[in-house]
């Protein structure tokens, strides 16, 4: 059973799915505490073998999250800077590398470090009211939580200018169009619509999910002539689980396999 140390991040499982909850009010931004918070849950839920995916949204009805709270780096102190810097990386990069399927739910403004968590999640979620920016140089600062890298990775290098050197804000329809989002739903839908695409990854079995993952991810460094190889080691190495034998099994006996995460 995978449990928050901290009241800025609310825990729910349902089924095979973790959902977080990022709830510091008024607009659930990070501190060290709810960050530091995070790499732990993800840690957990990575050990947890019942857990295959997680959803991520925001407390209320406005705010996925506004990103870091200012007033952290309001007297210049370079050491503050250095320490928020390294929990936002750590935070966002253990979410990134979380074994199963991430899913933000953009319930509303995800500014910022809100943003960027959402660019660690394998699948965003956006509400068509919902708004989305990175606009730290506008007060003198730049996305530290893998924003300039993952943004230009998902949109291409001319959005990514666009939104992080122009500070340009995006809403839902653009962030669809561009790629940054993958679907954009009604008012208060994002959550149940993750909620369903969670639902989906529990059928996968949990084994091949990991492995696919990471040979997807791996194509953001890699040289793909290796990857293929990389890829097909992959694919024997899964005929070590029980998982692979139980999905064969269970297709051609015509029946619904029993994942063991094994």
């Amino acid at each position: 059973m995978v449990e928050s140390k901290t009241e800025k991040l609310v825990l729910e499982q349902r089924g095979n799915t973790l959902v977080v909850t990022i709830n510091n009010p008024p607009a659930n931004t990070w501190d060290q505490d709810s960050l530091q918070g995070l790499q732990q849950i993800v840690r957990d839920a990575d050990a947890d073998k019942e857990i295959y995916a997680m959803v991520v949204v925001g407390e209320g009805e406005k705010f996925f999250s506004a990103g870091a709270d200012l007033k952290l780096f309001a007297d210049g102190d370079k050491g503050v800077a250095r320490d928020m810097s390294t929990c936002f990386g750590r935070a966002f990069e253990t979410l990134s590398q979380f074994r199963g399927v991430s899913i933000a739910a953009i319930n509303g403004f995800a500014m910022g470090g809100g943003l960027e968590c959402a660019l660690a999640c394998d699948i965003r979620i956006a509400e068509q009211q919902a708004q989305m920016a990175l606009p730290e140089a506008t007060v003198g600062l730049l996305p530290c939580g893998g924003g300039t890298q993952n943004l230009a990775w998902m949109v291409g290098e001319g959005w990514a200018k666009r939104m992080i050197l122009c500070g340009e804000r995006i809403n839902a329809e653009t962030a669809q169009q561009i790629g940054l989002v993958e679907e954009v739903v009604d008012t208060g839908q994002a959550k149940g619509r993750a909620l369903e695409l969670a639902e989906a990854v529990g059928k996968q079995s949990p084994p091949a999910v990991a492995a696919c993952k990471h040979l997807i991810q791996q194509a953001r460094s890699g040289n793909i002539a290796q990857a293929y190889e990389v890829e097909r080691d992959a694919f024997v190495d899964l005929f070590d689980t029980s998982d692979q034998s139980e999905g064969v099994n269970a297709f051609l006996q015509k029946r619904p396999p029993q994942w063991t995460n094994g």
